[in-house]
C-alpha cells in the first residue's frame, strides 16, 4: 500500500532544474501510478505517453512486486472486468464521435470551400523549380475523402468531362476489385479511368495496407486544370494571412 511518505517523494525526487512544461502533470501522475504498482504498459494506456518517458519519470521509483496469475473465480472476476473496462471505452468512443458529428450539422458552401482548398494543399500536386505547371493532381487512400474533394470540385465548377481518374496500387491485391470499388465510389463509368498504376510487392517489406480492406489510392486530375490551380493558390494564402492577422 502506498504512503504518504511515497507519494511525498512524486514531489521530492531528484532532478534536474527546469522549467515548468506541459509534461509536468503527465510525470506526477505516472509517478503516483507506478507506486500503485502498475506495470509501464498500463501506464502507458492510463496516461497516452511513450514508455521511454515513463521510464525517465519513474525510475528512481522501487519496482512494483509481480502479481500472481488470477485462478479460477478471481479469472473470472478478472476477464469480466476487462471485458466492462473495454465496453466502456467503446461507449465512450462513440458518444464523442456522435457529438462531434451533431456539432458540425450543416457546411455552407463557403465552408466546403474553405475545407476544399485546405485539403488539396494538404494532398494535391504542387509547384517545384523543375514542374512550374503541375497537374491538378489530388489523391487519397479515404474514400470519404475523396468524395469529399469531388463535391468540392462540383462546388467550383469542375464537370465530369474534366475529370479523370487512376488508381494507384499493390500487384499483390485484389485489383479488379479495387477498380470496381472506387468506380463506385466516384460514381463515374470506366471511361473516366486510365490504366491503372501497379506498385512492385516486395515480400521482404512488412506492409500493414494489405486485406479485404485495402484497394490502394485514387488519383484524381482535372484536365486543363492550372487556372483552378492559381485559385486554390490564391485562396490558401488568404486562408493563411487571415490566420496570421488573428494571431
Amino acid at each position: 500500500m502506498s504512503t504518504y511518505a511515497d507519494f511525498e517523494s512524486l514531489r521530492t525526487a531528484p532532478e534536474r532544474k527546469r522549467h515548468p512544461n506541459a509534461k509536468d502533470d503527465l510525470r506526477v501522475k505516472a509517478r503516483a501510478l507506478r507506486l500503485e504498482g502498475m506495470t509501464y504498459e498500463r501506464i502507458q494506456r492510463e496516461l497516452g505517453c511513450s514508455k521511454s518517458s515513463i521510464s525517465l519519470w519513474v525510475r528512481d521509483l522501487p519496482k512494483p512486486e509481480r502479481r500472481k496469475k488470477p485462478v479460477g473465480t478471481d479469472m473470472v472476476r478478472a476477464q469480466q472486468g476487462r471485458r466492462e473496462a473495454h465496453e466502456r471505452r467503446k461507449a465512450e468512443y462513440a458518444a464523442t464521435r456522435r457529438a462531434a458529428r451533431e456539432q458540425i450539422g450543416a457546411v455552407s458552401d463557403r465552408e466546403l470551400f474553405i475545407l476544399g482548398v485546405g485539403l488539396y494543399w494538404a494532398e494535391g500536386g504542387k509547384t517545384k523549380p523543375h514542374r512550374p505547371q503541375p497537374q491538378f493532381t489530388f489523391t487519397n487512400s479515404d474514400p470519404d475523402m475523396v468524395r469529399t474533394f469531388l463535391a468540392w470540385l462540383r462546388l467550383v465548377g469542375v464537370t465530369e468531362d474534366h475529370l479523370r481518374f487512376t488508381l494507384q496500387i499493390h500487384e499483390s491485391a485484389d485489383v479488379a476489385g479495387a477498380e470496381r470499388y472506387w468506380i463506385e465510389v466516384v460514381g463515374l463509368d470506366a471511361s473516366h479511368f486510365g490504366k491503372t498504376t501497379l506498385k512492385r510487392h516486395n515480400p521482404r517489406t512488412n506492409r500493414k495496407n494489405v486485406g479485404d480492406t485495402y484497394r490502394g489510392c485514387l488519383a484524381v486530375r482535372v484536365l486543363r486544370g492550372s487556372d483552378l490551380y492559381r485559385r486554390v493558390e490564391g485562396a490558401w494564402c488568404g486562408i493563411v494571412g487571415a490566420v496570421n492577422s488573428t494571431a
